[in-house]
């Protein structure tokens, strides 16, 4: 991004001699094509070793997939791999409460509360020097599409006819076929392969590209039904069907797509030409 868009114009302070400029290392995936290579150490975390860093910031690279926020990257790279500049430039208040009022939900799914170290009021305010939400300016210049909320996991269903999962397929707004799979990332933890292909959309305004988007999104957010999908690391097939509903991505339907599934490949061909009731 070109940070001096997100620059307020004001007076920093000084930084001194106490930190340092280095390269911001290979681990960090989620500070890389941000602008800069290069950061400050300490950082604005207080993390004064390269290996506190990047042990602290990939806990939150999870997060940063699931695009929460426009800015998520922004806010959390400003804070953990600061820009080499004469004057430390902290993120703005505002930005701060906007990727929290985003991002504190889907943190609170996955069962961890908002950090202190991340409250927003030991931010400065925006007539400070800062970086500063483009949130307005985003709106203008990108399509909002509706957000995946974290819900209870619909159960899996492994038996059915193709009517009706016709019938299931005429009060929805989408279908989308996922294959998963699991794989463990260099520090144990579990991540996931995750291919989507839109079967069908059968009303709004969603493009297959952005359906699937959205989708990715559902599935690292709600990550405690992705792994119920998951349980072994060889991959499984799966149809998700949904609503959208006043903006946001509702998964209704989960259907297991056995290898030799006629209805499932039934419902989906007759779809082209069904009428609903």
């Amino acid at each position: 991004f070109a940070l001096s868009g997100f620059l307020r114009v004001a007076t920093g302070f000084d930084i001194g001699l106490s930190t340092k400029c280095v390269v911001i290392p290979k681990e960090m995936d989620m500070c890389h094509k941000i602008g800069y290579s290069e950061m400050r150490l300490p950082n604005l975390m207080g993390h004064t070793s390269m290996a506190e860093v990047i042990l602290k910031s990939t806990t939150w690279q999870h997060l940063v997939h699931t695009d929460c926020h426009p800015h998520v990257r922004t806010f959390l790279c400003s804070l953990f791999a600061p820009i080499c500049l004469d004057t430390f430039i902290h993120p703005c208040r505002s930005m701060c409460v906007a990727v929290h009022d985003s991002c504190a939900p889907v943190l609170a799914c996955h069962g961890h509360p908002w950090p202190d170290s991340l409250d927003c009021d030991r931010f400065p305010a925006d007539e400070d020097m800062c970086l500063a939400s483009l949130t307005k300016e985003y709106k203008y210049l990108h399509k909002v599409l509706p957000k995946p909320a974290c819900q209870a996991c619909p159960a899996v269903e492994e038996f059915f006819t193709h009517k009706r999962v016709l019938e299931v397929f005429c009060d929805s707004n989408f279908a989308v076929k996922v294959k998963l799979s699991k794989k463990r990332t260099v520090f144990g933890d579990q991540e996931y392969n995750i291919e989507c292909q839109v079967e069908f959309i059968t009303q709004g305004s969603l493009l297959p590209y952005e359906t699937q988007s959205v989708i990715q999104q559902w599935l690292l957010i709600n990550e405690n039904c992705t792994q119920r999908m998951t349980p072994t690391h060889r991959p499984m097939v799966y149809l998700l069907v949904g609503n959208i509903e006043e903006g946001i991505i509702l998964v209704n339907q989960v259907y297991r797509w056995q290898r030799r599934d006629s209805q499932l490949t039934l419902a989906t061909q007759k779809w082209r030409h069904h009428k609903c009731l």
